[in-house]
């Protein structure tokens, strides 16, 4: 199977001898916040301060426990957890260690967004032109579509709410602005349909990201145009018998690959086996391997490698679709024009969804690329970066404002897919802490996958006191599993964590494993009032 950046996890077995006797959450308040009155709980004598220290310890026995299982326990392990209102520190692990942290990255870049843009924030695609449009139809030049950074020209339906759902054709946006324009008498065009995407410098792929993840949906082109998350499906039809051709086909059509065919129809018995190759730069995608007589079609996301070609080709197509004859052809621009150049004329625009149901999106099914426009588009308010490495410094402002220690985060791409990122524990707790007293934290935090209810945390820890309590993120790449967020106890203590976990190596399974049972002696053991400052 494909490695994806994409975090999913497996179910828990390793964490049953953990937990073993643990509440289970009531499902009707499994979304929200506890209530004020807490349940009622053994009264343990001492102060705040001595029950948390002796929560601490047991703990800490337990987190022994969970990272000594056999794989988990030849990985690196960074743990830190904090009272959410105090601040305390109730255990650390190797919190001022460096860690790949996968997709816990987008913790703070889905944060940056958030605070430099705002909430509100709307991203504007447009038809323009700079020419005119004559009485009888004609447009006399060409038709630029310009992006600038909208991740969600797709047929996604907003606001999220507990799983991605998708109406109408993947090119719906384009095909609304084929229409606007179309509805504006245009019948013949006498130039270019050009795919426009200078409003980000060309950089499609950031330094660490691997050859491999660019065939593939999680690893898709960065471009300030995206059609359907820059991608297209390749679906394969086996025949009804063993021997029979096995059907391709590519939707929507793009002009970025072709595809050999080297898949046979097999017995119905027999298991199927696919195999997929795409060479850097290549245009041929080359699938191998067998799909067994009267299965259901299998259904592959490919990535597009020119985004701003592929919408333009798209555009072109759906206007022709329309009756509109255009003399010219599709292609892209990188370049932004000069002050020298006359001015375009607006002809339709598509306006987005607001940026915090974008970012819900995102941190719930941890979406690689719109990580990156979001990065991109907040740093282009300041102007256009000359270089990747400009582009990575864009942030220290408001990790220096978050009090985050300079140097613990190391910055190469927005999602988390690179391996050259780097974090600490400290660094992750120190942002979700700052987090909460910023007026964009409500859209913030609704944003993290929730344990046995939605996103990447959908399928963990179902049946435990976890369930509906555990808002965090997760992280996975090969050889790394991280999660990071809020913790809410029983009693109304509200907790914020960072584990880390690198070098794993077994199935993987392992480390999530290890982190669900951590997770629930997390809520077990500090679910207490935390002590009063008196300062």
């Amino acid at each position: 199977m494909k490695r994806r950046a994409i975090d999913h996890c497996a179910v828990a077995i390793f964490v049953a001898v953990i937990i073993a006797g643990a509440n289970i959450a009531s499902p009707a308040r499994a979304q929200s916040r506890p209530q004020n009155k807490a349940p009622a709980k053994r009264k343990v004598p001492g102060s705040a301060a001595s029950r948390d220290k002796a929560a601490t310890n047991r703990f800490s026995a337990r987190v022994d426990v969970a990272l000594a299982a056999q794989a988990a326990s030849k990985g690196e392990w960074g743990l830190l957890i904090a009272d959410a209102t105090t601040g305390d520190t109730l255990y650390e692990l190797n919190a001022d260690k460096y860690f790949v942290p996968a997709s816990n990255m987008k913790l703070f870049t889905t944060a940056l967004a958030l605070a430099k843009l705002g909430p509100d924030y709307r991203f504007h695609t447009t038809l323009e032109t700079h020419g005119a449009i004559a009485p009888e139809g004609t447009l006399s030049g060409d038709l630029f579509l310009v992006g600038r950074g909208d991740p969600n020209l797709s047929n996604r339906k907003f606001p999220y709410d507990l799983k991605e759902e998708f109406d109408g054709d993947p090119e719906r946006v384009l095909a609304e602005l084929a229409d606007a324009l179309v509805a504006k008498g245009v019948k013949k065009i006498t130039g270019d349909v050009i795919g426009d995407d200078s409003y980000f410098p060309r950089e499609p792929y950031p330094d660490g990201w691997e050859i491999g993840d660019m065939v593939w949906e999680y690893g898709a082109a960065i471009s300030s145009i995206v059609i359907d998350d820059n991608t297209v499906a390749l679906s394969l039809t086996p025949a009804e018998i063993a021997g029979g051709p096995v059907q391709v086909a590519i939707t929507p059509a793009t002009p970025d690959f072709y595809v050999e065919n080297d898949v046979i129809t097999s017995a119905a018995e027999v298991k199927s086996d696919l195999r997929l190759t795409r060479e850097p730069g290549s245009q041929l995608v080359v699938v191998r391997g067998a799909l067994p007589a009267k299965s259901a079609p299998r259904k592959l996301i490919l990535a597009i490698h020119e985004p701003a070609q592929h919408a333009a080709t798209l555009l072109m197509k759906l206007l022709t679709d329309r009756g509109v004859k255009i003399e010219g052809t599709p292609h892209a621009v990188h370049t932004a024009e000069t002050a020298t150049d006359p001015p375009r004329a607006v002809l339709a625009e598509h306006v987005s969804i607001p940026l915090g149901d974008s970012v819900k999106l995102i941190n719930k099914i941890s979406q690689n690329l719109h990580t990156e426009m979001l990065l991109r588009t907040a740093a282009r308010q300041s102007g256009i970066w000359a270089t990747p490495d400009d582009l990575a410094k864009f942030p220290a402002d408001f990790y220096a404002a978050a009090g985050i220690a300079a140097g613990d985060v190391i910055q190469t791409d927005g999602s988390g897919l690179s391996r050259h990122d780097l974090v600490t524990p400290r660094a992750i707790v120190a942002l979700l802490r700052y987090a909460q007293a910023q007026p964009w934290f409500g859209p913030y935090f609704v944003s993290l996958p929730v344990a046995g209810i939605d996103g990447t945390l959908e399928d963990r820890m179902r049946t435990t006191i976890a369930a509906g309590r555990i808002h965090a993120k997760t992280g996975s790449v090969e050889h790394v599993r991280t999660r990071s967020g809020f913790a809410e106890t029983p009693a109304g203590r509200l907790l914020i964590f960072s584990f880390l976990s690198n070098n794993q190596g077994g199935k993987n399974h392992e480390a999530t494993d290890a982190l669900d049972a951590v997770c629930v002696a997390m809520i077990e053991e500090f679910d207490n009032k935390p002590p009063t400052r008196t300062h």
